[in-house]
């Protein structure tokens, strides 16, 4: 896990102010163009798939992951640059993907990027909360600002994308909402201010797929373990830590963004309608 901070518009990045800009276009493809999920097609097709942290390593991943199954992507993320370039890639590779800007700690940043949404698509299908970052110290060290900023982006965060997209998706009584919480939810030692956070986006979970489920709405967390990002790669003790996670995983490796993709993709499909309320680890057998 890396200090990181900077903080993601509305998993898996930063915080801090809203950047100007609340939605940029980077460029279209067609849905058509994204490579299909199944031999009968895109199972996505005609949907819009929003991600927050769409920016950084995972977020791209998950943009992918939905644009190849034929949705099309928006990915948020409060530093501009890193949206547009992260949607201007994934065009690139005949995606529909365009960028957003906005800080998830920021209602009225979050609710006016949805409402742009929702008058230029006319829907929002999937939301995908992965904007998140931490700020690792003991706990004797942590200060009320390390606490409050990770609280905010991880768990507020996650909070205010869900409230912001749920009216659109009762009144079309249908909605994917995917939180991307972590391992760290079972406790992490100089992750105080991190576990409390993601625990609080397993709760959240489970507490909104009993509200929303009578509007055909799923609710459900991925919770992934290490996962080799370029941002973890960047941490000071990043070979110890890789070490210790390959030595206590079931299946000796870390995790990539695309094998945390893959459980966000199944999870925000059509067929997955009678799953909600899960936390599904992403964590190679690992749970302590």
């Amino acid at each position: 896990m890396t200090t990181r901070e900077r903080a993601t518009a509305p998993g898996a990045t930063t915080s801090g102010a809203t950047a100007p800009g609340a939605d940029t276009a980077a460029g279209a493809a067609t849905a058509g163009a994204a490579t299909a999920g199944t031999p009968s097609g895109p199972t996505l097709a005609g949907q819009v798939a929003v991600v927050t942290g769409g920016g950084g390593g995972l977020g791209i991943a998950i943009g992918r992951a939905l644009g190849r199954a034929g949705a099309s992507v928006v990915l948020a993320d409060i530093a501009e640059p890193l949206a547009v370039a992260a949607a201007a890639a994934l065009v690139e590779e005949g995606i529909a993907a365009r960028p957003a800007v906005a800080d998830v700690t920021d209602r009225s940043s979050v609710d006016t990027v949805v409402a742009r949404l929702l008058d230029q698509h006319g829907r929002i299908d999937i939301l995908v909360n992965n904007a998140g970052f931490t700020i690792d110290r003991p706990l004797v060290e942590m200060d009320d600002d390390a606490w409050r900023r990770v609280l905010d982006v991880c768990l507020y965060g996650t909070f205010a994308c869900c409230r912001a997209v749920a009216p659109a998706m009762i009144d079309r009584r249908y909605g994917r909402i995917v939180n991307i919480a972590s391992r760290a939810y079972l406790g992490n030692p100089g992750q105080a201010n991190y576990s409390a956070a993601k625990a609080g986006i397993v709760g959240l979970t489970k507490a909104l797929a009993k509200e929303l489920g009578r509007h055909e709405i799923t609710v459900n967390a991925v919770a992934p373990g290490l996962v080799e990002t370029e941002a973890v790669r960047r941490h000071p003790k990043f070979a110890a830590i890789a070490e210790r996670a390959r030595r206590e995983n079931s299946i000796r490796r870390l995790g990539t963004p695309a094998d945390v993709a893959a459980a966000v993709a199944n999870l925000a499909s059509p067929e997955a309608s009678f799953v909600t309320g899960d936390v599904v680890h992403v964590s190679g057998g690992r749970f302590s």
